[in-house]
């Protein structure tokens, strides 16, 4: 390998484990070009949903969780990635310029890496278990590692604030036509390499104790816990970072993974919340309500332990590495 130049197949690798990130309905809304030295990354602005994610923010926020991934999985390949986020103010959907550098792998970085094909989005009911407050301590390290902080929702009245503006976002949403549309040509996907499964999505609507879920249509995976008398002891968790322009929310979909590759290895469940920050009321009412209007909030997340022989999810499809990116003659 030519210094500062990864070979063809460490790129592939490394971009293959970047396009595993979460995004918004499975969306991939990303696109790589690889330069002669460096790797950049684009929004795929084709791959917004304009009545879900009207704003982009989605949008943003998923192309950050597959920077991060990529960074973690370049330094787990014995590459630092050196980041210039926002390169270019003429060209608003190019997010972000990659070069390498020589790096001798952590243990935490492989584990973090091991952890990307290992992660779900799991909408199921979790078990009764408490998050220790020392694993939601690690979490927030990953998260203000990232730039970004994560507040734990506690007291009654902060979680009814949360949990009620999940629930109006949902029937925002739901009231509207084109949303409904979207969210189906989206949702219960069966050979597609983008949406989100059937197999994945709860049939019906989740809701766990006071959290609702979003709804998918076409969802078939059933719930194993539903219908128990034990709570779900699932915590919940607000993603927030100083500012809001486009550098912060790109910074907190890295963030966003950083706390669920994290949370993975530590043998959490996971969900992300994005529903009640599609919604401008509900979005300002979870800043002044549940952050008292000190962070913006950015992504809302469902911490908790998978019960007991709990049959694991399958992989969401993703496209192939080839579909999403550029270049490679440079390689």
């Amino acid at each position: 390998m030519e210094p500062g130049r990864p070979d063809h197949a460490t790129v592939r690798a490394a971009l293959a484990l970047a396009c595993r990130a979460p995004s918004v309905h499975n969306t991939q809304p990303w696109r790589w070009r690889i330069g002669d030295r460096s790797v950049h990354l684009y929004a795929d602005d084709s791959r917004r949903l304009p009545a879900t994610d009207p704003q982009g923010r989605d949008l943003l926020l998923s192309c950050g969780a597959a920077l991060h991934h990529l960074r973690v999985a370049l330094a787990a390949m014995g590459l630092r990635a050196v980041v210039h986020r926002l390169p270019n103010p003429a060209e608003p959907h190019h997010l972000a310029a990659v070069e390498f550098a020589p790096h001798e792998p952590t243990e935490d970085e492989v584990a973090l890496a091991g952890a990307i094909p290992r992660r779900r989005t799991d909408r199921r009911r979790f078990s009764s278990w408490g998050v220790p407050r020392a694993v939601l301590l690690m979490l927030e390290d990953r998260a203000s590692a990232e730039g970004a902080i994560i507040r734990e929702v506690t007291g009654s009245q902060a979680r009814f604030d949360l949990t009620t503006a999940v629930a109006q976002a949902a029937a925002v949403q739901e009231a509207d036509p084109f949303y409904r549309a979207e969210t189906s040509a989206w949702s219960g996907t069966h050979a597609d390499d983008e949406g989100v499964p059937a197999a994945n999505a709860l049939a019906g609507l989740p809701q766990h104790g006071d959290v609702q879920l979003r709804e998918f249509p076409g969802g078939e995976l059933v719930d194993e816990r539903a219908g128990e008398w034990e709570d779900d002891g699932a915590a919940l968790v607000v993603l927030g970072t100083s500012s809001d322009d486009r550098l912060s929310v790109l910074r907190a979909g890295e963030a966003l993974s950083a706390v669920l590759l994290e949370a993975t290895v530590s043998g959490l469940a996971t969900t992300p919340i994005s529903q009640p920050l599609e919604v401008a009321a509900t979005r300002d009412r979870i800043r002044s309500a549940v952050l008292d209007d000190a962070l913006c909030p950015q992504i809302v997340l469902r911490v908790g332990w998978a019960p007991f022989q709990t049959a694991p999810l399958p992989a969401t499809p993703r496209r192939a590495v080839e579909d999403v990116i550029e270049g490679w003659e440079r390689v």
